[in-house]
């Protein structure tokens, strides 16, 4: 076993670390929100430390560009995604999900001052 195998497992395995968070996250958080912010969050981190342990592995450039594009790719669309599907909770729970001091539903799709937290 050479320097980039060891470098794969670790990084692998940090991937993998980060996937069980962001699955824990989805089962125990209370809410739409707080399960997105782990997902999303959680998932991204792992899939960058996994595809960066598979760089090393790669046959050639090509391989490795296309990995990483891929990772933008995913990005894109996770970010995509959970925008979507905020907004849509959002507006189909408008004001009965409560904040610290106000609902969050009647701030949904207008940018808001954040010293009101």
């Amino acid at each position: 076993m050479n320097s980039l195998d060891v470098w794969t497992i670790l990084l692998s395995t940090i991937g993998l670390c980060f996937f069980i968070t962001g699955t824990l996250g989805l089962l125990r958080f209370p809410d739409v929100f707080c399960r997105l912010h782990a997902l999303t969050k959680a998932d991204n981190l792992g899939l960058g430390f996994m595809l960066l342990g598979l760089i090393p592995q790669a046959v050639n450039m090509g391989v490795a560009l296309h990995l990483l594009l891929i990772w933008g790719i995913i990005l894109l669309s996770s970010a995509s995604g959970c925008h979507l599907i905020a907004q849509h909770a959002c507006h189909k729970y408008k004001g009965e999900i409560k904040s610290n001091k106000h609902s969050i539903g009647r701030d949904c799709g207008r940018h808001h001052d954040r010293t009101n937290y």
